[in-house]
């Protein structure tokens, strides 16, 4: 695999980067890579933790900024290489988030004197369990790695703010029965049955779109799996239906789960994943900056995303980035190669002006 080229057009950049394979879990060669590259910058001093690389300016600005962005990707499904269609730069992960990765590894080269120190952090297993990310592994070994006035995060949001970010839990709605031989069920007890006044109860939820600071969000509470049956011929004595709830940002993580309890009143309900949501931030004095300095009106983040670990440290943080978060994941995936240039501009006017 040819070295990259961070001089390069971020572009070029983009579309080299989608060609290195990094499902989550695999991302060696691509860390090798990129850190690599930024070994050869001298106004850098980096770290480098597993697969994640934590590259800093020393140049004792009264204030440090951070932007991130992660290297793995979903899973593969035929649509690795990159290819263009006019505007529109294909392959896997170049929406989520390779474009946006472009361009913080093309500022963390080509801005050697930025107007403010800059971290920059590009993580490890975003795409899969809290256990394993990149991000998460420095704030619990090494937080002050962290310490900014801002972070910004390179997650797509179509080239504009995207404020805060709302909580996500799944939680599974265990149902018990009694099994029995199905040319006998009346001896028994059928669990899947039983699952449908889970499934009626979702179906009647009226979802909340609460306002908050300023920004309107938009909650789901919606089954994501149901399973259950142990043969064809055996009425099932378990089932087990998982839900997800997408909370806004004015409720806290056990309210979330209260408020899920509430809902399933009557069922036996287990948590297995959780994460905090995070407020917008936009009254904190560097992030109004950045808005009023980008000039675009900030939109609400409906996914979860890492500026909630930057919020749990006391960090005001942002998506900005380049892509439709709608297609992300997808067979198709594609990003705006203008979208690519438009936010690596802004940036750069930023940390130079």
């Amino acid at each position: 695999m040819p070295a990259l080229d961070l001089s390069t057009d971020v572009v070029a950049l983009a579309a080299a980067i989608i060609d290195v394979p990094s499902e989550s879990h695999d991302e060696t060669q691509l860390a090798d890579l990129v850190e690599a590259a930024l070994n050869q910058c001298a106004h850098l001093t980096l770290l480098r933790l597993g697969n994640t690389i934590v590259a800093r300016t020393e140049l004792g600005r009264s204030d440090r900024v951070l932007i991130g962005g992660h290297l793995d990707t979903v899973p593969q499904a035929g649509n690795l290489q990159h290819r263009f269609e006019g505007d529109r730069l294909y392959g896997l992960g170049a929406c989520d988030m390779k474009g946006g990765l472009a361009i913080g590894l093309s500022l963390a080269a080509t801005v050697a004197v930025p107007n403010r120190d800059v971290t920059y952090v590009f993580y490890e297993c975003e795409e899969v369990a809290s256990q394993f990310n990149g991000l998460q592994k420095v704030v619990q070994s090494q937080p002050a790695l962290l310490d900014a006035s801002l972070a910004i995060l390179m997650e797509p949001s179509n080239a504009g703010i995207e404020a805060g970010c709302q909580g996500t839990l799944r939680a599974e709605i265990r149902l018990s029965g009694v099994r029995s031989h199905s040319a006998r069920s009346w001896m028994g007890v059928n669990a899947v049955h039983a699952a449908g006044e889970v499934l009626a109860r979702l179906q009647d939820y009226q979802p909340r779109e609460p306002v908050v600071d300023g920004l309107s969000y938009h909650e789901g509470l919606n089954a994501v799996g149901i399973s259950g049956g142990i043969a064809g011929n055996v009425i099932p004595d378990e089932c087990v239906v998982t839900v997800n709830y997408r909370f806004a940002p004015d409720r806290s993580l056990p309210e979330a789960k209260s408020h899920v309890e509430t809902v399933f009143d009557g069922f036996d309900v287990q948590f297995v994943d959780e994460a905090d949501a995070a407020r917008p931030g936009l009254d904190r004095p560097a992030a109004a900056a950045f808005v009023e300095a980008i000039g675009v009106a900030p939109q609400p983040k409906f996914g979860w995303t890492d500026v909630a670990r930057f919020t749990a440290l006391g960090t005001p943080a942002l998506n900005f980035g380049p892509g439709d978060p709608s297609i992300a994941h997808a067979i198709d995936e594609w990003v705006s190669v203008e979208q690519v240039r438009s936010c690596h501009q802004r940036l750069q006017r930023w940390l130079t002006a």
